[in-house]
């Protein structure tokens, strides 16, 4: 107990997983319940607590078959609440960079309030003239990908052709608009016509394909790069992979953000057409986001005069309530979503 203020005790709605998982979720793994937290840190701690206002669905959120072993947190433990990112505001702190009322982004759990002991992942929100939402996203944990993805390891240049994989996630939509605005050449690919259509009409992709449509991806990226791809940022992996292969230029540069296609197989697709990583002299290069989160005020020093100029727009899907979490979550592995999937937990 904490010396001489014991703290409110309150009931904490939660989501939890009933196990480890393998694969992608679905919603019975997870289970809603409520206990009881005290809001208080306990004497001594330098953890955080903190009321959670969104919660943010993102790919990684899964169970894998190999016990990945440099991830920096696995969301699915038996009967804990379900783990990810989100924004809260803090409601006590032990830790001389938080107090109480400042509003944070970074690792949460699916509940109410949380006990925050993690801290080294929680970043102070200074700029609330953005919805507060954003810091799941656009201005969050997906917007540092894209960021250091496409600046850091893309090394591009005006007038060069740009392909986005899975262009209308949280990570994709924003990819292409940075390729935009350097003055590049952007097609993107995404899971249904309505997706296609926004990528074309409110995010100014110069062309996007369907590819639940496209008999022949190779076939469908010659029409959209007669002249070949110089950038692939590369989300989905699989069979999209091997036809870009084909059709990238000479010093083509890919850069791998992520494999959705492949998460959930026993037995990962093959690639085929590596011989083209030689003969086109193309650099293929993986990365993690936590390596560059030291770029965060450089980050936001380039997104947030181009968010308040509306020069970078950006499509949320937002699930209301605690309880339609698992749905929200299950959803954005058959991109049931449109945008970025969040969940709001509660009001600001």
């Amino acid at each position: 107990m904490a010396g001489d203020h014991h703290g409110e005790e309150v009931r904490n709605k939660q989501v939890l997983a009933r196990d480890y998982i393998d694969g992608n979720p679905k919603e019975e793994d997870m289970y809603l319940s409520t206990g009881t937290i005290l809001l208080k840190v306990p004497e001594g701690s330098n953890a955080v607590l903190v009321k959670n206002l969104y919660l943010s669905c993102d790919p990684y959120m899964r169970g894998s078959k190999a016990k990945v072993k440099d991830r920096l947190f696995n969301s699915f433990a038996p009967h804990s609440p379900i783990v990810g990112y989100g924004v809260a505001k803090v409601m006590d702190s032990g830790h001389p960079d938080f107090k109480k009322g400042d509003l944070v982004w970074g690792v949460t759990k699916w509940e109410e309030y949380s006990l925050i002991t993690m801290t080294e992942s929680l970043f102070k929100i200074q700029h609330t003239d953005v919805p507060l939402s954003y810091y799941t996203g656009l201005l969050g944990m997906p917007g540092m990908t894209a960021y250091a993805g496409f600046y850091e390891l893309c090394s591009p240049k005006k007038g060069e052709y740009v392909f986005i994989s899975s262009a209308f996630g949280a990570v994709g939509q924003l990819v292409g608009q940075f390729a935009k605005l350097m003055g590049c050449y952007v097609v993107g690919s995404a899971g249904s016509q309505e997706k296609v259509d926004l990528l074309k009409n409110k995010f100014g992709f110069d062309e996007a394909f369907n590819y639940k449509e496209e008999d022949d991806l190779d076939a469908a990226l010659k029409r959209c790069f007669p002249e070949g791809i110089d950038i692939y940022f590369e989300n989905v992996g699989g069979k999209t992979l091997d036809a870009v292969l084909l059709n990238m230029r000479l010093r083509g540069r890919i850069v791998v953000a992520g494999m959705i296609s492949q998460y959930n197989l026993d037995q990962p697709e093959g690639i085929r057409n590596l011989l083209t990583i030689l003969y086109k002299r193309v650099r293929m290069e993986g990365f993690t986001v936590y390596d560059y989160y030291h770029l965060f005020p450089k980050f936001l020093d380039l997104v947030l005069p181009y968010i308040r100029e509306k020069k970078i727009v950006y499509v949320e899907d937002e699930a209301e309530g605690l309880e339609s979490g698992p749905a929200a979550l299950v959803g954005i592995f058959s991109g049931r979503n449109v945008g970025k999937q969040v969940v709001l937990v509660a009001p600001e």
